[in-house]
């Protein structure tokens, strides 16, 4: 069983009731209900209000694989938790970062440059596949039309990838690397640009199959601590 938390900020569904009508349960609940229709993955929550973020110790030695979506409170995450998610990323931990999360404290810390990028509100994309072969584009056989989504273009200021998995092109002409693989220690992280808050990206069933596979992808095999054991002094 692949044990995921997903952590979301859970801002702007309280605070705007246009994005509380499309997000009724919070991106997270919307994630964690797709997810969860799987015999193999069990899901938890966490959210920026509770304490320590709902990311404490006891919940990262219970988790697998981590989905983190943030966006206007990245400031907010203590520099506590976002050490302690990067030294379980270190130590075998997956992360997958959706959308605005390429700004969160956990990518920069992880990733080392600023991930910066151009954006606008307001445009439609087309998802091409450009590496079938990854496991993460399993069943993905056509383009993906989001016909509402935030433009992300290029520069994207990241480390180069280990694999560049999707690259969007946008209505307005910028193109973007929306999907990407990196590795930090035993980890592995999957960047994934689809999914502004305003639209319903997480119910296209195409963008669910991604985010799924992606969860399998990023599960580690095993864990630091179960290839070096910690001896203990006796």
């Amino acid at each position: 069983m692949i044990r995921v938390t997903v952590w979301n900020e859970y801002i702007h569904e309280r605070e705007y009731e246009g994005i509380r009508q499309v997000y009724p349960k919070g991106i997270h609940g919307c994630i964690g209900e797709f997810l969860g229709k799987n015999d193999d993955i069990c899901v938890k929550y966490a959210t920026l209000d509770m304490p320590e973020h709902g990311l404490t110790e006891e919940v990262l030695n219970e988790t697998d694989v981590l989905i983190w979506w943030g966006h206007c409170a990245h400031d907010k995450v203590s520099d506590e938790v976002v050490e302690r998610v990067k030294n379980h990323v270190l130590r075998g931990m997956g992360l997958i970062a959706l959308h605005s999360a390429h700004h969160s404290k956990v990518m920069k810390t992880l990733l080392g440059t600023t991930l910066n990028l151009h954006w606008k509100h307001g445009d439609s994309e087309k998802l091409f596949c450009v590496n079938p072969a990854h496991p993460i584009a399993a069943g993905i056989t056509e383009p993906i039309i989001l016909e509402n989504e935030e433009m992300y273009g290029e520069f994207f200021d990241i480390p180069k990838p280990d694999d560049e998995i999707f690259l969007g092109w946008f209505k307005s002409g910028q193109v973007f690397r929306s999907g990407v693989t990196f590795t930090r220690g035993m980890g592995k992280i999957f960047y994934f640009q689809p999914g502004h808050e305003e639209y319903p990206i997480y119910y296209q069933p195409q963008i669910q199959r991604i985010i799924t596979n992606a969860v399998r992808w990023a599960a580690p095999y095993k864990k630091l601590d179960e290839v070096f054991p910690v001896i203990q002094e006796e």
